[in-house]
């Protein structure tokens, strides 16, 4: 069976990850250096980030949100060296709305109760049943296509621009794109992954303090 080219992409930067974060991790000290600052500013920073979005009592998470944004960060940066974001192919993005989906469901029980988690479809009142499940399931799906759709619709544009530049001249190719790169691989790939993070962290707000 031949492996998508999205799935080894995604093993290789997660790969990638993990040998660094290992590399990193037994070169912690006391007395911090470039490097080790770095990265305990921005676990800080999002440790704060969830703190306001979430409650404090979910701080623990800021490790998992800050792994998850540098990983949908990569899959989305490498149209800038020539290679299909992994995140043009939607069974990816909706696994990641499935794992995000069960994560919210985990802390909402959690903090909840089952029955209490339960209860919460009929809030504010048991005639929202309806739409208060339907809303519950089509959240992994509202998640994975608003990614989806952004990032292909953006890996549709950059062919179309490169295949009529070609047509006129292979030379034109070569710079020209830089810009049309800088903003729908750098600027809107940044931007659809901050969107990502945050609806995941409105939603697990919403479910767990129903």
């Amino acid at each position: 069976m031949k492996v998508p080219l999205s799935v080894i992409i995604q093993w290789v930067i997660m790969l990638l990850l993990i040998g660094y974060f290992l590399i990193i991790g037994r070169k912690i000290r006391k007395i911090p250096r470039k490097n080790q600052n770095f990265w305990e500013m921005v676990v800080a920073k999002f440790i704060n980030i969830v703190e306001t979005n979430i409650g404090e009592k979910y701080k623990g998470l800021s490790v998992y949100f800050l792994v998850l944004s540098i990983f949908l960060f990569l899959c989305n940066m490498t149209g800038l060296i020539g290679i299909k974001n992994p995140t043009t192919d939607y069974s990816f993005c909706f696994a990641l709305g499935i794992m995000n989906f069960f994560l919210i469901q985990y802390f909402a029980i959690k903090r909840n109760g089952v029955k209490g988690y339960f209860m919460g479809f009929l809030k504010p009142m048991s005639l929202m049943f309806p739409l208060n499940l339907m809303e519950r399931v089509l959240l992994p799906i509202s998640l994975s296509l608003r990614l989806f759709g952004n990032i292909f619709a953006a890996y549709l544009i950059l062919e179309i621009i490169y295949e009529g530049l070609i047509s006129i001249s292979p030379v034109a190719a070569i710079g020209i794109p830089i810009p049309f790169h800088l903003f729908f691989d750098i600027f809107d790939g940044t931007l659809q992954v901050i969107i990502f993070i945050l609806l995941s962290m409105i939603n697990m707000k919403i479910i767990c303090e129903h």
